[in-house]
Protein backbone atom coordinates (compact mmCIF):
# COMPACT_ATOMS: atom_id res chain seq x y z
CA UNK A 1 0.00 0.00 0.00
CA UNK A 2 1.17 3.42 -0.95
CA UNK A 3 0.11 6.80 0.83
CA UNK A 4 0.15 9.96 -0.70
CA UNK A 5 -0.55 13.02 2.23
CA UNK A 6 -1.37 16.39 1.39
CA UNK A 7 -3.36 19.37 2.68
CA UNK A 8 -0.83 21.05 5.23
CA UNK A 9 0.20 24.59 5.76
CA UNK A 10 0.05 27.17 7.50
CA UNK A 11 -3.58 28.33 9.49
CA UNK A 12 -4.12 30.72 11.90
CA UNK A 13 -5.03 29.74 15.61
CA UNK A 14 -8.58 29.21 15.31
CA UNK A 15 -8.48 28.01 11.92
CA UNK A 16 -9.26 25.28 10.01
CA UNK A 17 -7.58 22.66 7.62
CA UNK A 18 -8.59 19.13 6.12
CA UNK A 19 -5.80 16.62 4.78
CA UNK A 20 -5.78 14.26 2.81
CA UNK A 21 -4.43 10.88 1.91
CA UNK A 22 -4.81 9.03 -0.75
CA UNK A 23 -3.98 5.60 -0.94
CA UNK A 24 -3.04 2.85 -3.84
CA UNK A 25 -1.88 0.04 -4.04
CA UNK A 26 -3.82 -3.56 -2.44
CA UNK A 27 -6.44 -1.12 -0.97
CA UNK A 28 -8.64 -4.00 -0.27
CA UNK A 29 -5.97 -5.10 2.43
CA UNK A 30 -6.46 -2.52 4.38
CA UNK A 31 -8.04 -2.95 7.92
CA UNK A 32 -7.43 0.12 9.94
CA UNK A 33 -6.39 3.87 8.28
CA UNK A 34 -5.37 6.40 10.83
CA UNK A 35 -3.48 9.91 11.20
CA UNK A 36 -0.26 10.69 13.63
CA UNK A 37 1.29 13.77 14.45
CA UNK A 38 4.85 14.72 15.38
CA UNK A 39 5.91 17.81 17.27
CA UNK A 40 9.04 19.33 17.10
CA UNK A 41 11.01 17.29 19.90
CA UNK A 42 8.55 14.88 20.83
CA UNK A 43 7.25 11.24 19.75
CA UNK A 44 4.83 10.78 16.97
CA UNK A 45 1.29 10.22 18.40
CA UNK A 46 -2.05 8.78 17.08
CA UNK A 47 -3.93 11.46 16.12
CA UNK A 48 -7.65 9.04 14.99
CA UNK A 49 -7.98 6.30 13.46
CA UNK A 50 -10.99 4.68 11.72
CA UNK A 51 -11.60 0.87 11.00
CA UNK A 52 -12.91 -0.92 8.20
CA UNK A 53 -16.61 -1.31 10.27
CA UNK A 54 -16.16 2.70 10.32
CA UNK A 55 -15.72 2.93 14.27
CA UNK A 56 -13.25 5.91 15.10
CA UNK A 57 -11.38 7.24 18.02
CA UNK A 58 -9.14 10.01 18.77
CA UNK A 59 -6.42 11.52 21.35
CA UNK A 60 -8.41 12.97 23.73
CA UNK A 61 -6.66 16.71 22.86
CA UNK A 62 -8.24 16.75 19.56
CA UNK A 63 -11.64 14.76 19.84
CA UNK A 64 -14.13 17.52 19.85
CA UNK A 65 -11.97 19.81 17.12
CA UNK A 66 -11.23 16.99 14.80
CA UNK A 67 -13.01 14.45 12.26
CA UNK A 68 -11.53 11.74 10.12
CA UNK A 69 -13.60 10.22 7.43
CA UNK A 70 -12.73 8.25 4.26
CA UNK A 71 -14.51 7.71 0.93
CA UNK A 72 -16.54 4.58 0.14
CA UNK A 73 -13.52 2.99 -1.78
CA UNK A 74 -10.83 3.23 1.17
CA UNK A 75 -9.11 5.31 -1.64
CA UNK A 76 -8.86 8.59 0.53
CA UNK A 77 -8.18 9.16 4.10
CA UNK A 78 -9.28 12.73 5.39
CA UNK A 79 -8.61 14.66 8.32
CA UNK A 80 -11.10 18.11 8.71
CA UNK A 81 -8.79 20.05 11.79
CA UNK A 82 -10.94 22.32 13.32
CA UNK A 83 -10.33 25.01 16.20
CA UNK A 84 -6.68 24.57 15.58
CA UNK A 85 -4.07 25.72 17.95
CA UNK A 86 -0.12 26.62 18.27
CA UNK A 87 0.28 23.27 20.09
CA UNK A 88 -1.24 21.18 16.78
CA UNK A 89 1.81 22.60 14.74
CA UNK A 90 3.43 19.01 13.49
CA UNK A 91 4.38 17.08 10.80
CA UNK A 92 0.64 14.34 10.18
CA UNK A 93 1.60 11.35 8.92
CA UNK A 94 -0.88 9.06 7.27
CA UNK A 95 -1.06 5.48 8.24
CA UNK A 96 -2.35 2.00 7.17
CA UNK A 97 -2.76 -1.55 8.31
CA UNK A 98 -3.19 -3.94 5.80
CA UNK A 99 -3.22 -7.60 5.39
CA UNK A 100 -3.14 -10.94 7.45
CA UNK A 101 0.05 -9.30 9.14
CA UNK A 102 -1.84 -6.06 10.09
CA UNK A 103 1.57 -4.48 8.54
CA UNK A 104 2.42 -0.56 8.97
CA UNK A 105 2.24 1.53 5.89
CA UNK A 106 3.43 5.02 6.14
CA UNK A 107 2.70 8.04 3.96
CA UNK A 108 5.72 11.20 3.36
CA UNK A 109 3.77 13.52 5.88
CA UNK A 110 2.49 16.82 6.03
CA UNK A 111 3.37 19.84 7.86
CA UNK A 112 0.78 21.74 9.87
CA UNK A 113 2.01 25.20 11.24
CA UNK A 114 -0.63 27.09 13.11
CA UNK A 115 0.93 30.39 13.86
CA UNK A 116 -0.38 33.90 14.10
Amino acid sequence: VQLQASGGGLVQPGGSLTLSCAASGNIASIKVMGWYRQAPGKERELVARIRKDDSTNYEDSVKDRYTISRDNAWNTLYLRMNSLQPEDTAVYYCNVLAGWAWTNYWGQGTLVTVSS
